[in-house]
């Protein structure tokens, strides 16, 4: 069995078809699915069902994911670790991230991770809740999580390890109606125009309590993508309920941050499955992870 193989398969699996995965892989489609076929004839059962354009992983594909992920990410740790020993750390962290924490702590621990390695590659893939971020972990498709949420029973051996927490803050044009750094009471956002995220968020659940307390507010906008949240109270869609991960760039784009009370926390943590022998990469990568909580504490 040819490992290039088991990457063309997840490649498949990841991707939700065999054109597009052509394309993340950089392969002819011909050659893609030459390969797929080889694979199935090897193992000796039909990994997708093809539909005309539709590709379903069939039941012997669904069982094969978890070891391909396995074996393929144990030959990037071999190669990895020999490179190591040639002095410099190469390869890749496969990471699972919530948007809120991309801007903070990914930022700070990016830069210095880069800055000590710079020839590994983070590969950042979206998560946009904390169970969808341990899930990635607990089936492989990412090896480490990075995730901001309220507390959660993880699935079945994955471990989350306390980084630190965030305040939820208030974000809104300065003045209207609050001053920058305003402490602002739940009782106080009557009548406002509210910028939401989809139910299941923590940014959404406060909202939630606030209106399921009988204050009138107006949810203006329910946006799942969170990069647009900003930009709409900027414009002055509204006030959105943020993590304070996004103070600074909140601040350096024009916009005022205002204390809530009560106050609301999230925990911030890292993802891991336990027992996993991390690659190289994602070892380094943890240790900076832990250096920057480490500091957080002092």
């Amino acid at each position: 069995m040819d490992v290039r193989h088991l990457r063309y398969f997840l490649g498949v699996v990841d991707h939700g078809g065999f054109g597009r995965a052509a394309a993340q892989l950089h392969v002819a489609q011909p050659s893609l699915s030459q390969a797929i076929a080889a694979l199935e004839r090897d193992l000796g059962v039909e990994l997708f069902h093809r539909i005309g354009r539709t590709v379903t992983v069939s039941e012997p594909g669904r069982a094969l994911i978890e070891p391909a992920r396995r074996a393929v990410r144990g030959l990037d740790a071999v190669r990895a670790m020999a490179e190591s020993l040639k002095g410099r750390l190469v390869g890749h962290v496969d990471l699972a991230l919530m948007p809120s924490q991309s801007v903070e702590p990914f930022s700070t621990i990016a830069l210095a991770f880069g800055k000590r390695y710079p020839g590994v590659t983070i590969r950042a893939r979206a998560a946009f809740s904390g169970m969808e971020t341990a899930e990635l972990v607990a089936s492989g498709a990412s090896e480490i999580g990075l995730l901001g949420s309220a507390k959660f029973l993880p699935p079945a051996g994955v471990i989350l390890e306390h980084i630190e927490e965030q305040d939820m803050v208030l974000v809104g044009i300065p003045g209207a109606p609050f001053l920058d750094n305003a402490v602002v009471h739940r009782r106080e956002l009557a009548g406002q125009r509210m910028i939401v995220s989809p139910a299941g968020s923590v940014m959404r659940k406060v909202v939630d309590e606030i209106v399921a307390a009988g204050i009138d507010v107006d949810l203006a906008v329910e946006v799942e993508h969170r990069a647009a949240i900003l930009p709409l109270v900027l414009v002055g869609g509204g006030l959105a309920v943020l993590p304070a991960a996004w103070t600074r760039l909140a601040r350096l784009c024009g916009a005022a941050v205002m204390h809530l009370a009560p106050v609301v926390t999230l925990e911030v943590a890292l993802a891991y499955r336990e027992g996993q022998i991390l690659t190289p990469s994602a070892k380094a990568f943890v240790a900076i992870v832990r250096e920057y909580a480490a500091n957080q504490d002092v």
